[in-house]
């Protein structure tokens, strides 16, 4: 029996599906219709203060992201035609730095890619954990008009559901 086939033997399609729901479950805390967005304060890069309070009455996405994630700098140019579609209609979008990116990166990435929303850094880690200890980036939740998170993404979102999402409660 070769190492190969040894290794093949033992592994079945049902253990990797249960590894890959294991791993999945990591550092996500359980979201229903009904969670109020945690009451925190966003400091953007040009050094504003966004409270959750603040955005109240309009539609909000909060995405986690980090300008070493692969799959957060490739799905940004898609969250800036979201947010640019829907601003005018009442939506609001805070793109959360991660802790360990540096700021330097995270103004040079802002500011080489033109993002024309507001851009802030979690330097403590604390929003973070506040949004039920997100660990794994992107991250994007979508908060409705009376501040209670009603979606959350976890990877790259199908941009077509999220539009239609936000398009409801834009109207709702």
């Amino acid at each position: 029996m070769t190492a190969s086939t040894s290794t093949r033997s033992w592994i079945k399609p049902a253990a990797i599906g249960a590894v890959v729901l294991a791993l999945a479950g990591i550092g996500y805390a359980s979201f229903s219709s009904a969670t109020p967005a945690p009451d925190v304060t966003f400091i953007g890069i040009d050094g504003e203060k966004i409270s959750t309070q603040s955005l109240r009455g309009k539609v909000v996405m909060v995405n986690f992201w980090a300008t070493s994630c692969v799959t957060c700098v490739k799905e940004m140019p898609a969250m800036v035609e979201t947010y640019n579609k829907y601003k005018g209609k009442g939506l609001e979008f805070v793109a959360v730095a991660m802790q360990y990116d540096p700021p330097n990166y995270v103004l040079n990435f802002t500011e080489t890619r033109k993002l024309p929303f507001k851009v802030a850094i979690d330097s403590a880690g604390d929003i973070a954990k506040q949004f039920g200890d997100v660990t794994l980036t992107p991250t994007t939740f979508v908060i409705d008009k009376d501040g209670k998170i009603i979606k959350r993404y976890v990877g790259e979102p199908e941009f077509p559901k999220l539009h239609a999402l936000i398009e409801k409660e834009l109207a709702g």
